[in-house]
């Protein structure tokens, strides 16, 4: 079996934006390997969040790859303007996307990842006939739209059924948790075979963010 890459994408939603520059570089310093920014309509999910700008600023401020998540009705409508703005890879919701081969398909010709996701409750088979082409294969293990929530234990198993969709299909897409990731869940998720995983209350609540980044990898890397 060829080993995985561990990745830590920390969540921007957590982060301090009055110390955002200082806060971004502590995370380059400690070894993030993407900036995860959600991106929240108020219509799909209960929260409104961030916009083309923040993503322009980020890139601006950042060198990490920004991991863009639509989570937001008509994700199509942005597209263009992400992609302008620096996103490195945009993720958008089975559950807003009724032609979700064309959207895939549009993002990849933007010249992005392209990342598939859906609510826990949504089965993981509504990925199936796209999951080939995409670049990327979500795991919500929350509930979408509000950061620090508890970790839905049931993800652990959809986590690997996932990981057996995509190899059964030959992807080599990115497998990906959100959701109530820290130390004391992200093992299982790992085991289940994930190989990224999205941080935002466990590293920016931590008192030293920075050592939680490594934190999180140690502990894939010492069930490799």
């Amino acid at each position: 079996m060829t080993a995985r890459t561990v990745r830590i994408a920390p969540s921007l939603l957590s982060a301090d934006f009055g110390k955002l520059a200082e806060q971004l570089a502590m995370l380059e310093a400690a070894g993030a390997d993407w900036l995860h920014v959600d991106v929240m309509d108020g219509q799909f999910v209960p929260n409104l969040t961030f916009g083309a700008k923040v993503i322009e600023t980020c890139k601006r401020l950042t060198k990490l790859p920004l991991d863009v998540h639509l989570m937001v009705e008509q994700p199509e409508q942005y597209f263009d303007s992400f992609v302008q703005a620096g996103a490195a890879t945009l993720t958008i919701h089975v559950e807003t996307a009724p032609h979700l081969h064309r959207q895939v398909m549009r993002i990849k010709e933007l010249g992005v990842m392209a990342g598939v996701t859906m609510n826990p409750s949504t089965p993981l088979e509504t990925v199936r006939e796209v999951a080939a082409e995409i670049d990327l294969l979500l795991i919500m293990s929350v509930n979408p739209g509000f950061g620090g929530q508890r970790f839905i234990p049931s993800s652990v198993a959809k986590i690997q059924r996932a990981r057996q969709l995509l190899d059964g299909v030959g992807s080599r897409a990115v497998l990906e948790v959100d959701g109530g990731i820290a130390r004391d869940t992200i093992t299982a998720c790992w085991q289940a075979r994930a190989d990224t995983f999205v941080a935002g209350n466990a590293i920016f609540s931590a008192a030293d963010p920075a050592a939680e980044v490594r934190a999180l990898r140690g502990l894939c890397q010492a069930h490799a």
